[in-house]
């Protein structure tokens, strides 16, 4: 690997240390993966029960001070210097922020979740108009604001550090730019590393449960056998791909494939739109849209205390906020990079608000396409989303024109999204352990590439999206509290860009007399 000038014996302290633990976990998976499963459950297991009320409220509280800063006194803010324009135009920034964010989730549970909340939602019985109609709000608020809420303040902070007070774009710029770094950078390096590891066991469980669904749609179409092998072969070739991208950089390799996943994808949506039931799902958009806005307060704050709904919560609601908050990190450096030039007002309307919309209509076509053919069609979603979530959409394919060409397009769709957000998520941890450098060298992004790859191999030989899910959110838990102490900094700092003006003492109003001339 070159070494840049940005590097520093504290910059290879981070890329030592987070790379030394990745890999051994990796190795760990897949040396012994019923252990390292049971370790990552019982971890992630006890944090999500005894601090369910913490998480919630926590995520909570990002999206309030997000309609905050869009609105109140900040909002004309540029996340750069004063005359800094935006790098990218808006249609690609969209396109790189969404696919790096969320893009493959959304394919793997468009279908399968409201179906799955249908048949079993909480504190109500399922299979029922009432149930179909809280599968919607419910899938909804797993992916709207709230999750989209925590990338804008994950990723607020690191462009409002690192372009507006020239700090690196590091996990510790905003600790280090306001509190600075005592015991020889030993918190600070320990920022570094915590968010290093989140990144990583997010993109391994994401990729997990990608490789899946890949794997379950060469199945349906090609009869290809359910192995582990083919399983492995598919993720060293988007290993491959997404290495290619990533070493071509953002303006090139990511940037195009944003654009073309955003096209695939819309033009997916459309098609099922069009050749399904079209009134019933923009009957469901309008109706889900309303009932999401107006549960939201609600939702925002329910746990259940009163029923013996702990395992409901933790494992739906909860897993997705911490999930969001380990791909927090990733996301938030990597919209970050790709958001100079832009106000505070324009970077959330842009990062919460646009992709929260576009995730309701997305739900309301697939979700709600979904719940037609399992209230009014023929049904046999709701039996293949208990037996193998992974081949809903592929199932709920065959209702539609050309069934085999849709799947083989969301084959392709799903590989894509999956590469882009692992070159970006590469891109990042470059970034992360090369000293905040905005172009980190191809040695490193090989490096990280081998490790995710051996990471997400271990996660595969387990055999479940449950054990995914949680690798995905192990590694969040401990950021949580970086990110708090990311948030503090930023607010003590943004504070001192409108200082109050003080009262200047003015002299009474001078009262002209006009004085009659007649007189």
């Amino acid at each position: 690997m070159k070494l840049t000038r940005n590097h520093t014996h504290k910059g290879y302290l981070v890329l030592f240390i987070s790379a030394t633990l990745s890999g051994a976990i990796g190795l760990w998976g897949i040396i012994a993966p019923d252990d390292m499963a049971n370790a990552v459950l019982k971890m992630t297991g006890f944090a999500l029960k005894t601090f369910d009320w913490f998480f919630l409220a926590l995520c909570t509280s990002f999206l309030l001070l997000c309609l905050y800063l869009a609105l109140g006194p900040y909002g004309h803010i540029v996340l750069g210097k004063d005359d800094d324009k935006p790098e990218f135009s808006n249609i690609s920034w969209f396109s790189m922020l969404f696919a790096a964010g969320m893009g493959a989730g959304l394919v793997f549970w468009g279908v399968a979740e409201p179906i799955f909340h249908y048949l079993s939602p909480p504190n109500m019985q399922g299979s029922t108009p009432e149930a179909a109609k809280m599968a919607m709000v419910i899938s909804l608020f797993h992916w709207g604001l709230h999750a989209w809420a925590i990338y804008g303040i994950c990723a607020l902070i690191i462009a409002y550090f690192g372009f507006r007070k020239d700090t690196p774009s590091l996990i510790s710029g905003p600790i280090r730019a306001e509190f600075g770094c005592k015991h020889k950078g030993l918190w600070c390096n320990i920022a570094d590393i915590t968010g290093v590891l989140a990144v990583v066991f997010g993109l391994a469980g994401s990729l997990t449960m990608g490789v899946l669904q890949v794997r379950a749609g060469l199945t349906e179409i090609f009869n290809i056998p359910s192995l582990d092998i083919v399983s492995i072969v598919i993720l060293a070739l988007m290993m491959i791909a997404f290495l290619f991208s990533a070493c071509s950089g953002i303006d090139k390799g990511i940037k195009f494939l944003s654009n073309l996943n955003i096209a695939i994808a819309v033009l997916v949506m459309f098609y099922v739109l069009f050749t399904g039931p079209t009134r019933f799902i923009l009957e469901v958009f309008v109706t889900a849209t309303g009932d999401y806005f107006s549960n939201l307060v609600s939702m925002s704050f329910k746990l259940f205390p009163y029923n013996d709904l702990t395992g409901w919560t933790t494992g739906w609601t909860l897993t997705y906020l911490i999930w969001w908050l380990a791909w927090g990190p990733f996301v938030g450096i990597f919209i970050a990079r790709i958001s100079r030039g832009r106000t505070i007002r324009e970077f959330m309307i842009g990062v919460v608000l646009l992709p929260t919309l576009f995730s309701i209509f997305w739900f309301a076509v697939f979700g709600g396409a979904a719940l037609y053919i399992e209230m009014f069609g023929g049904g046999g979603l709701a039996e293949l989303v208990r037996e193998d979530v992974s081949k809903a959409l592929f199932t709920f394919f065959t209702w539609f024109p050309f069934p085999e060409f849709l799947s083989i397009l969301a084959i392709f769709l799903i590989f894509i999204f999956l590469v882009t957000s692992a070159d970006s998520a590469t891109f990042v941890i470059s970034m992360m352990t090369d000293h905040g450098n905005l172009n980190p060298g191809t040695g490193l992004k090989l490096l990280w590439g081998i490790i995710i790859g051996v990471l997400t191999a271990g996660t595969l030989l387990t055999h479940s999206v449950t054990i995914a899910k949680a690798m995905a959110i192990a590694g969040a838990i401990p950021f949580t509290f970086i990110l708090i102490l990311q948030l503090i900094a930023f607010l003590r700092t943004i504070r001192r860009e409108i200082q109050p003006q003080p009262r200047q003492m003015t002299s009474p109003p001078q009262v002209e007399v006009l004085v009659n001339a007649d007189n």
